[in-house]
C-alpha cells in the first residue's frame, strides 16, 4: 500500500504539518526528503531499509558522496539536495548567532556547532569567537586530527583571538566514536587555554563536546 492510500494522519508530510516536525520518526522525515518509494515498498519503506543499511540517520547524513549514492533510491542528485538542505541549515543557526547573543539561544548554539562538526570521521577543534554581546564573528575549525585525537595549541588560539577581536570565546571539538565525555586531555587543554586567554580579558564560556545525543557542556559540568 502506498503512502497516499494510509490514513491521512499516518502519512509523514501530514503529520507534520498538523503535530510539527518533532513528531516524526527519523524514517518518516527521511520519506519525506526522498519523496518516492520503489516498487512494492513505499517511501517510509525505504527509508527503514536505509536506516538499517547505513546504521543510523547521523551515519546517512554524513557519509561521503560514494557511499551515500550506494544507498538503495539515492544517486548524485540526493546527495547534492542533502548537502544543500544541510549548508542551509547551518546558515540559518549562525545567522540567528550573529543577530543575538548566544547565551540566549543555547539550543541554537548547540544545533550549530553540531551542523558543523558531527559529521567528520576525524577530530577537529573549533572556536566560536564572539564580540563583547556575545554575538558571534566567526567560527574557525583551528585544528584537525586523528580519529580519537587533536592538537591544540593555545598560541594560534590567542592570535585568532586577537585577530578578531573577540571578547569571549567558545570551544567545540567533535568525538568520531559518538561519546560525548570529555578526556583528561580534553578537560588539561581547556584549562590551559582558559589561562592564556585570560591574561587578555578574553572569557571562556563554554567547550562543548560534539558525539551521539546532547552535546556535553563544560560550563554545565561544573569544569569552566
Amino acid at each position: 500500500m502506498g503512502i497516499k492510500d494510509w490514513n491521512e494522519e499516518d502519512r509523514p508530510r501530514e503529520k507534520l504539518l498538523q503535530r510539527g516536525s518533532a513528531a516524526l520518526t527519523d524514517a518518516e522525515l527521511l520519506a519525506i526528503f526522498l519523496r518516492t518509494g520503489t516498487p512494492g515498498k513505499s517511501a517510509v519503506d525505504v527509508a527503514r531499509d536505509l536506516l538499517t543499511e547505513f546504521g543510523s540517520l547521523r551515519a546517512l547524513l554524513g557519509a561521503d558522496q560514494q557511499r551515500f549514492c550506494q544507498g538503495n533510491g539515492l544517486g548524485n542528485a540526493k546527495y547534492a539536495q542533502l548537502q544543500a538542505v544541510l549548508e542551509m541549515a547551518r546558515r540559518h543557526f549562525k545567522e540567528i548567532l550573529q543577530h543575538g547573543s548566544v547565551l540566549s539561544s543555547p539550543d541554537i548554539t548547540r544545533a550549530y556547532l553540531s551542523a558543523r562538526l558531527r559529521s567528520y570521521n576525524y577530530e577537529v577543534f573549533a572556536c566560536l569567537f564572539l564580540d563583547n554581546q556575545n554575538r558571534v564573528i566567526q567560527l574557525d575549525e583551528l585544528f584537525r586530527g586523528t580519529l580519537n585525537s587533536a592538537n591544540v595549541y593555545p598560541r594560534e588560539v590567542v592570535k585568532q583571538a586577537l585577530h578578531y577581536n573577540a571578547a569571549a570565546v567558545i570551544f567545540a571539538h567533535n568525538h568520531p566514536s559518538g561519546i560525548n565525555e570529555p578526556s583528561q586531555a580534553d578537560k588539561h587543554i581547556t584549562e590551559k587555554l582558559q589561562q592564556a586567554l585570560a591574561l587578555l580579558d578574553i572569557r571562556v564560556l563554554d567547550h562543548f563536546i560534539i558525539g551521539d545525543g546532547q552535546p556535553y557542556s563544560f560550563a554545565e559540568n561544573g569544569l569552566l
